[in-house]
């Protein structure tokens, strides 16, 4: 089905898709942080910030939860925060800079979605289809303006996947070695990626099985990907035993597992998560029929479906082992599944963009206009300022909170589960706590540590005769939030 798209079509690629995008998330980029994630928003921003601020170099990601040590923390290979980063150091640190360069990573991740699937149907129109639908998925329209480390790993890895693909089709060494340039930078900025190489690696393999003569051949074509890996899993190697008490490494061996609560998040995930935000509700329809389509295919194409489902096959292992994780709620997990998710979309969409039956026809055009409004219905409520997900006297008083205490003073922070939604507010810098975390006792502690001030909005704490006691006066408050020099 080797179809070539018009011009107009790929004009829609290229302009249309962007623009529409674009338009749909302008009142966005000026905006800061919230709603749902801001923790791990935050987080990302905070490690941009302090490259910016503290030190540029690559390999010393910096918390702002830090006590009085130096806030070193490495989980992912931090080159998404790094690069942005640089971007403050040119043009000087504004959170837009951060929100349109995950867009533009965004935007590179939907372009790979259209080489990808063009490479592996060799129809033009159907790719074109399958990057319109994967821009209005829920999910990424959502997080493609936020700060995460994921929209980056998610661009790398899909351009990874798209020149396997054509290494598949034409067995040429050097999309093999591009295919490997972009994997590595995917495995690296975000672990799971790191299964996309089942791709390449698996037509490798099951080119010895038909041959086992070829072995040395094979491992020969394998060299770019052997190479590439060392660089994740060095440094992977490196920093997960640092991960202390991290469930992720542990998946469904960690401690307090309970197989009510994963099943639940398993039913979650495929009964609401899958078609509500991965998916689209309008892009549902396309995704049932192109499974019909792959089931009833009487000639697949043996060479992509056999390194294609190995790299499902693995990627499912990792869904259900950070099941109990992902939950029902933290959905950027699983954008390693995007790829194969919107090959599944284009292949049933131009299906029945082209069926003979007309009415089927109007459907389809119908259901791939609306995807735009059904995204934006689901997901503009999401920038809610009123209803920001934390305290929002944080974000109403940004500015007068940040100027209270110099910013090179240890502060205590707190209530605050994420440890780092305050502190990217505050713009400060120390220990955070939550619950009933604080009392005299670790509150003498932190000051012998070198804590200066406290932040609170909690009343329980800055009212409790024993912490009174060490609070030396008030500084100021803003709205729920008060702030007191220690003793």
């Amino acid at each position: 089905m080797n179809k070539a798209a018009p011009r107009q079509w790929k004009i829609l690629l290229l302009v249309a898709i962007p623009l529409l995008s674009m338009a749909m998330h302008w009142r966005v980029f000026s905006l800061d942080l919230i709603s749902i994630h801001t923790w791990r928003q935050t987080q990302t921003q905070s490690n941009i910030d302090n490259f910016y601020e503290e030190d540029f170099n690559i390999l010393n990601p910096r918390t702002n939860d830090r006590g009085n040590g130096d806030g070193i923390f490495r989980m992912e290979f931090p080159l998404m925060q790094w690069l942005v980063a640089g971007l403050y150091k040119v043009f000087g640190k504004h959170l837009m800079l951060s929100r349109i360069a995950n867009f533009i990573f965004g935007l590179g991740a939907t372009l790979g979605i259209f080489f990808l699937i063009k490479n592996w149907s060799k129809n033009s129109r159907a790719a074109l289809i399958g990057a319109w639908a994967f821009t209005w998925s829920p999910s990424f329209f959502y997080y493609t303006v936020n700060p995460l480390p994921d929209n980056f790993a998610l661009a790398m890895g899909i351009w990874g996947l798209a020149f396997s693909f054509r290494f598949l089709e034409a067995n040429k060494t050097k999309d093999l070695w591009i295919a490997a340039f972009f994997l590595s930078l995917a495995a690296l900025c975000k672990l799971p990626f790191i299964l996309y190489y089942a791709v390449p690696f698996g037509f490798l393999f099951f080119s010895f099985l038909a041959q086992p003569n070829t072995f040395l051949l094979q491992l020969k074509k394998g060299f770019p990907l052997l190479l590439s890996l060392l660089p994740p899993l060095l440094w992977y190697a490196w920093v997960i035993p640092g991960w202390h008490g991290n469930g992720i490494v542990q998946g469904v061996f960690s401690e307090g597992f309970i197989w009510k609560n994963w099943l639940d998040a398993l039913a979650h995930n495929v009964i609401s998560t899958l078609p509500e935000l991965l998916l689209n509700y309008g892009a549902v329809p396309f995704f049932l029929f192109g499974i019909y389509l792959l089931y009833t295919a009487p000639n697949k194409r043996s060479v992509f479906s056999k390194p294609i489902w190995l790299c499902l096959i693995a990627l499912l292992a990792y869904f259900f082992f950070e099941l109990h994780l992902i939950g029902d709620i933290h959905d950027y997990y699983l954008f390693p599944f995007f790829p194969f998710l919107f090959l599944v979309v284009a292949k049933g969409a131009f299906a029945l963009m082209s069926h003979p039956k007309k009415q089927l026809r109007y459907f389809a055009f119908f259901l791939v206009g609306v995807l735009p409004l059904f995204t934006f219905a689901r997901m503009q409520g999401r920038w809610d300022t009123q209803s920001p997900g934390f305290n929002h006297d944080l974000l109403l008083y940004k500015e007068q909170l940040q100027s209270m205490v110099p910013d090179t003073s240890k502060c205590i922070v707190g209530n605050d589960p994420s440890h780092h939604i305050f502190f990217y507010y505050i713009h400060k810098k120390g220990w955070a706590f939550h619950g009933h975390q604080m009392n005299a006792n670790l509150l003498k502690d932190r000051i012998a540590q070198g804590a200066e001030y406290l932040y609170t909005d909690s009343r329980t704490i800055d009212e409790d005769p024993e912490l009174k006691l060490l609070l030396k006066e008030l500084v100021g408050n803003a709205g729920s939030i008060y702030v007191y020099r220690l003793k």
